[in-house]
C-alpha cells in the first residue's frame, strides 16, 4: 500500500511538472482556449438613461442593505458620516466564455464583483460613501485575444459605466469625489478620465484617481487624462497606479499586448515607462520597507473573511513601472503567472490606501 501510494505521489508530481512546462511553452494559447468566447458577439442594447437609479444596479450604494462596501476587517470602522463621494468600478468578475459580455443577472459574476468591492472599495468607507455599479463587463477572455468581438465588448461595458457615473454625480451631490478601479475597472477609469474628468470642472472635485492594475503610460495617455500623476503623499487632484509583482517578476505578458497599443493623446505606448505609485509611500518611484506597511488584508482559505497584518510586505518601484513587494509570499494561491500579485493589488497595501485616502481628502479640503 505504501509503495502504491508512493506511485500515486510521484505520478502527481510528473504531471505537475509536466503542466507546469506546457503552461511555459504554451501559457498564451492555454489561457485562449479556455477563456476567450466562442459565440458571436451579442450586440445588447443601450441601456435605459434611468436604468442606474435602481438600486438593483448597484453592488455597493449608501442606501443598499447589506453593502458590500461598508465591511472592514476587526480594528477600523466605516465612516460615520462620510465626507467624500467614491466612485468604484470593480474588476472582472465574469470568468466564463459563455458570453463576450457578463449578463447583469449572472449570480457567480454577481457574487465574485460584491466579493471584490468588499475587499477593495472598502479601503475608502473611512473617508467616503461608496458607489460600485453592476455593468456588462467584458468577458475575461476579452483580454486574451486581439477579436474585434473584444473591442466591442469592452465598449459596450464601459458604456455601462459612464450611464452609472452619471448617475452617481446626480446622488453625490457636491462632495469632494474619489476615483477607484481595479483591473478592467481601471481601464474604464482611464477612459471616463479622458471623457469625463479632463478640461471640466468637474477636475476641480477629484480628490484622486486609484488606477490600480491598469497600466497607464507616462507619456501616450497622461497628459490626456486631464490630472496629474501623484508625485507627493499629500497631494491632491492627482492619478495613483501600481501594478503587484513578486520576484523575479515577467510583466511581459502585461506589457506585450500593452505596447502593442496606442496612447490617449495618440501616440504608442510602446516601452513607454507608466506610473509607479508606491501605495506605502504615497510618491513615485519609491523604495520602502516592509516596516511601512501598515496593514496587509490576508484572506482566510474559504475566502469568507480576512485578517489585517501589518510590517508584513515591502514595496518598491523598478524597471518601466512594476511595482516589486520581494519574494513570494503566501496570499490565498491566487498568484498569477510570472509572479503577478495581480489580484491583491489593493489587498497587499489596504492599510495603506486607506490612510492615503484620508491624507489626499484632508489636503483637498484644506486647499478650498
Amino acid at each position: 500500500m505504501a509503495r502504491k501510494f508512493l506511485y500515486v505521489v510521484a505520478a502527481l508530481i510528473m504531471f505537475g511538472v509536466a503542466g507546469l512546462f506546457a503552461y511555459r511553452l504554451f501559457g498564451d494559447q492555454m489561457m485562449r482556449f479556455a477563456f476567450v468566447p466562442t459565440s458571436a458577439f451579442e450586440a445588447m442594447p443601450t441601456l435605459p438613461g434611468n436604468a442606474y437609479g435602481d438600486a438593483k444596479m448597484w453592488i455597493a450604494r449608501p442606501d443598499k442593505p447589506g453593502n458590500p462596501g461598508l465591511w472592514t476587517p476587526a480594528g477600523y470602522t466605516p465612516a460615520a458620516a462620510p465626507e467624500a463621494a467614491v466612485f468604484f468600478i470593480h474588476p472582472t468578475s465574469y470568468l466564463v466564455r459563455t458570453h463576450w459580455n457578463a449578463p447583469l443577472d449572472d449570480a457567480e459574476a454577481n457574487n465574485r464583483a460584491a466579493f471584490f468591492t468588499k475587499g477593495q472599495a472598502s479601503a475608502f468607507n473611512e473617508v467616503g460613501a461608496i458607489w460600485a455599479p453592476r455593468y456588462r463587463q467584458a468577458a475575461f477572455g476579452a483580454f486574451l485575444t486581439d477579436q474585434p468581438e473584444a473591442t466591442k465588448a469592452i465598449d459596450l461595458a464601459y458604456r455601462d459605466v459612464l450611464l452609472a457615473f452619471d448617475q452617481f454625480l446626480a446622488q453625490a451631490g457636491d462632495r469632494p469625489i474619489i476615483l477607484a478601479g481595479h483591473s478592467q475597472g481601471s481601464m474604464h477609469l482611464v477612459r471616463l478620465l479622458h471623457d469625463r474628468i479632463a478640461g471640466t470642472p468637474l477636475a476641480k472635485r477629484i480628490v484622486a484617481a486609484y488606477v490600480i492594475g491598469w497600466p497607464v503610460s507616462r507619456t501616450a495617455d497622461l497628459p490626456a487624462l486631464g490630472l496629474p500623476e501623484c508625485t507627493a503623499a499629500d497631494q491632491a487632484g492627482c492619478i495613483l497606479s501600481w501594478q503587484s509583482y513578486a520576484e523575479p517578476a515577467d510583466p511581459s505578458a502585461t506589457f506585450d499586448r500593452f505596447d502593442a497599443t496606442t496612447g490617449l493623446t495618440g501616440s504608442p505606448r510602446k516601452g513607454s515607462a507608466v506610473i509607479c505609485t508606491n501605495p506605502l509611500t504615497g510618491t513615485p518611484d519609491a523604495k520602502a520597507p516592509a516596516s511601512a506597511n501598515l496593514g496587509t488584508l490576508v484572506p482566510n482559505a474559504d475566502l469568507s473573511s480576512a485578517t489585517m497584518t501589518a510590517h508584513a510586505i515591502a514595496a518598491r518601484c523598478d524597471g518601466r513601472g512594476i511595482l516589486l513587494i520581494g519574494e513570494p509570499v503566501s496570499m490565498g494561491g491566487y498568484a498569477l503567472p510570472g509572479n503577478n500579485y495581480h489580484v491583491y493589488d489593493y489587498s497587499l497595501f489596504w492599510a495603506n490606501v486607506r490612510a492615503d485616502a484620508a491624507r489626499r481628502l484632508a489636503a483637498f479640503k484644506a486647499a478650498q
